[in-house]
């Protein structure tokens, strides 16, 4: 009734202790049955490299043809994740690109109550629906040249939150495409805007 997820425990994890929990929401590419195939995934090389990186990593993946056919499981994996040991309820955070940038728009907007800030990447959503996220702030990032998701759709999405009184930046990459994300994944800044965020 779930979804199979990836767990990346930081490196001197210790049982018992609580940490913050980053929900890795992949694009279209990594999408399917198969793990192995999500661990190839850009986000665990680049984010690995940082130095101290102090997320539990839950990555699901997606077996459908979006995120949004499977909703329902998503949520559940993420209640699932919250009630966890090792989770530190103050800090799960959401970050998600392409078809992972509208799931996380979407997921920010359906589990307000246990996000702690969100950084969708090349991705948009329903900008009618953000008032129930006004409390999850929010860092986007989108080329400037993308074809694939147009930046209107994050504009229309910054900007809606912000009107409606909640916090959202929006970074756009000049000359970079759809790839927004190889500029997202390995900046330690982005990880430490999240972690300046609790609920």
């Amino acid at each position: 009734a779930s979804l199979k997820y990836i767990t990346r425990y930081p490196r001197g994890y210790k049982e018992g202790e609580k940490y913050p929990v980053l929900i890795f929401l992949h694009g279209a590419g990594s999408r399917g049955n198969n793990l192995e195939m999500l661990k190839s995934n850009g986000f665990f090389t680049m984010s690995e490299n940082i130095e101290n990186f102090p997320f539990i990593t839950i990555a699901p993946q997606c077996s459908a043809k979006t995120w949004f056919d499977v909703f329902e499981r998503l949520k559940r994996v993420v209640s699932h994740v919250c009630n966890e040991a090792y989770t530190d309820k103050k800090r799960v955070y959401v970050m998600g690109s392409s078809l992972g940038g509208y799931g996380t728009w979407q997921l920010s907007i359906s589990m307000a109550e246990v996000i702690a800030a969100a950084v969708p990447i090349c991705g948009g959503g329903v900008a009618a629906m953000v008032g129930d996220m006004i409390n999850v702030p929010v860092w986007a990032f989108h080329g400037e040249l993308d074809k694939c998701v147009m930046l209107e759709e994050a504009k229309i999405m910054v900007n809606a939150l912000n009107e409606c009184g909640g916090n959202a930046k929006l970074t756009a990459l000049e000359g970079v495409g759809h790839s927004a994300w190889d500029y997202v994944y390995g900046n330690a800044a982005v990880y430490e805007w999240l972690l300046s965020h609790e609920n």
